[in-house]
C-alpha cells in the first residue's frame, strides 16, 4: 500500500496516486501525466480510477488525458449545472476498492457545488478512516472560498459549514489530503505545512473550529477574494475535457533579432524584477516565473502566441509547464536574458527602482500629480499603508485604468517590489511613460519605523 503527493509549484497544487495489490487511483490529476506515469511504472500499478473532488477553477483537470492513456474510470462530484462530460458522477455512500483500500464518498458541496471529499479506509484495519481528500473544501489552515456564486454567496457558505461538519465526524485520527497548498488562489490562510489532521485542524484551523452556522456563514460572505478572467476558461475545459500537454512543454530558442520580439506575440519577462527594471524588451510584461500561475491569467491572451524572456532554456521550459496547466498553449519561443540584444542593437527600455528615502522626500513635497499607487490586495491596503497611497490591485490593473491620472508619475508599490514590478510594465505597455517602483516596499517602509 503507498500514497505518493505530487506537487505542482507555482499553482501549489497537490495530486495524489495511492495503490495497492497492483491497482492505484488518482486524485485531482493535472494536465501533464508523465508523473503519474511514471510513478504507476515504479510502482508496478495499473491505474483504474481517477478521483476528482470538483470542477477546479485555477488549472486543467488532467482526468481525460489519464484514461486516454490507462483506460481508468473518472469519477466526478453531482454537479447541478452541467454535468462533467467526459466523468461518471459518483454520490455520497459510493464506494471503490483499491486493493486493499476503500474509497468512500462524502458530498462536500460549499467551495463548488460539485465538491466531493474521498475518504481512504485500510481493509485490514477498518475501525476509522485513515486520510481524507478534501479537495478545497478543507485545507490546512483555513477552508475553501465560498465566492463564486455571487447570488447565492449565503448559501453556499452555509453548505460549506455543514460539509465541515461531516468531515469532523471522520474523527482527529484522519489525515487531511488537500488539494492545494500555501500560495493557492483558493484560500487566504493556509499553512506553509501540507500535512494534518481532522484533530489538529479542529483545534488550530479558526474556521473550522467554528460552532455557530451564522457566524461563519457572515464571516465567509465578508472575505474577498480575487477572480482572474482565465477562471472562465477553466471552467469550460474542465467541463469538457482539456487535451494532453507534453508536446507543448520545450520552447525553441530564438534569436535576438527574431521578429517574434518584434511582432504580435505576447513577450513575457520571466526573470526577476530586478533584471526587468535594468532591460527589458519595449512592450513586455514583468512576471518573475514565482509569479507566473497568480498573474498571467490576468493578462494573457489565449489566442495569441506567447514568446518567454528567460534566465535559462531550462527556466523557459518550467515556465511553458506551468502555463500549459493554465491552458496557455502557444508557447512559441524564449531568449536567455537581455544581454545578446543589446549587443546586437536591439531596442531596450529600463524602469527605475527608487528606495524609501525618495517616496519620503515625494510624501513631504509632492511632485505635481504624483500617484504612490499600491497593488496589494484589498485586505492587506486595509491592514496597513502609507498615507495618502491609491489602491488598485495588480491583477486589477486593466479594469482600473480610466481612475488612474495619466498626467503625472506614478510610483507603484506592493509587499516587496515584485507585484508593483508585475503592475508598472502592465501600466508601460498601456502607455504611461512616467512610472517608477518603490522597492522593498511596504516591506522596506515598516523596516524604517
Amino acid at each position: 500500500m503507498f500514497l505518493h503527493k505530487i506537487k505542482s509549484n507555482g499553482l501549489a497544487h497537490l495530486s495524489y496516486m495511492i495503490g495497492s495489490n497492483g491497482k492505484a487511483a488518482i486524485i485531482d490529476p493535472r494536465r501533464d501525466i508523465s508523473a503519474y506515469m511514471d510513478l504507476a511504472r515504479k510502482e508496478d500499478v495499473r491505474i483504474t480510477h481517477v478521483f476528482e473532488t470538483h470542477r477546479n477553477e485555477d488549472f486543467i483537470s488532467g482526468a481525460p488525458a489519464v484514461r486516454a492513456a490507462t483506460g481508468a474510470r473518472i469519477l466526478h462530484g453531482p454537479n447541478r449545472d452541467t454535468p462533467i462530460q467526459y466523468a461518471e458522477t459518483t454520490r455520497e455512500g459510493d464506494h471503490f476498492e483499491i486493493g486493499s483500500m476503500r474509497i468512500e464518498v462524502l458530498e462536500t458541496p460549499g467551495h463548488t457545488y460539485d465538491s466531493v471529499s474521498y475518504v481512504l479506509y485500510d481493509t485490514a484495519f477498518d475501525n476509522r478512516a485513515v486520510g481524507v481528500f478534501t479537495g478545497d473544501a478543507l485545507f490546512i489552515g483555513d477552508v475553501g472560498r465560498t465566492d463564486f456564486y455571487p447570488d447565492q454567496k449565503r448559501e453556499v457558505s452555509g453548505l460549506l459549514f455543514d460539509s465541515l461538519q461531516k468531515l469532523k465526524t471522520l474523527g482527529d485520527q484522519t489525515i487531511v489530503y488537500p488539494a492545494h497548498g500555501a500560495g493557492s488562489v483558493c484560500g487566504a490562510g493556509m499553512a506553509d505545512r501540507e500535512f494534518s489532521t481532522i484533530g489538529h485542524e479542529r483545534l488550530n484551523n479558526d474556521r473550522f473550529a467554528m460552532t455557530d452556522r451564522e457566524a461563519f456563514i457572515d464571516a465567509k460572505v465578508a472575505e474577498n477574494h480575487y477572480q482572474p478572467p482565465y477562471f472562465e476558461m477553466m471552467e469550460r475545459l474542465n467541463t469538457e475535457g482539456g487535451a494532453p500537454t507534453d508536446r507543448y512543454l520545450t520552447p525553441p530558442p530564438i534569436s535576438p533579432d527574431s521578429e517574434l520580439l518584434k511582432g504580435e506575440a505576447q513577450i513575457v519577462d520571466i526573470r526577476s524584477e530586478t533584471d526587468f527594471a535594468a532591460a527589458h524588451v519595449p512592450g513586455s510584461y514583468c512576471i518573475p516565473a514565482g509569479m507566473l500561475a497568480s498573474f498571467s491569467g490576468w493578462f494573457l491572451d489565449y489566442d495569441r502566441d506567447i514568446v518567454l524572456v528567460s534566465d535559462s532554456a531550462a527556466q523557459a521550459q518550467e515556465a511553458a509547464t506551468t502555463l500549459a496547466r493554465l491552458g496557455y498553449d502557444r508557447v512559441v519561443g524564449h531568449h536567455a536574458g537581455t544581454v545578446p540584444m543589446a549587443t546586437s542593437n536591439q531596442p531596450l527600455e529600463s524602469i527605475d527602482l527608487i528606495d524609501t528615502d525618495e517616496v519620503k522626500a515625494r510624501l513631504s513635497d509632492r511632485p505635481t500629480g504624483w500617484t504612490l499607487l499600491d497593488v496589494r490586495s484589498i485586505d492587506e491596503f486595509k491592514g496597513g499603508h502609507i498615507e495618502g497611497a491609491e489602491h488598485a490591485y495588480a491583477g486589477r490593473i486593466p479594469v482600473d485604468l480610466p481612475n488612474l491620472d495619466r498626467s503625472g508619475p506614478i510610483t507603484v508599490m506592493c509587499g516587496s517590489g515584485m507585484r508593483a514590478s508585475i503592475a508598472a510594465s502592465v501600466l508601460r505597455r498601456e502607455g504611461f511613460e512616467n512610472v517608477d517602483v518603490y522597492y522593498g516596499s511596504w516591506k522596506a517602509w515598516n523596516s524604517q519605523g
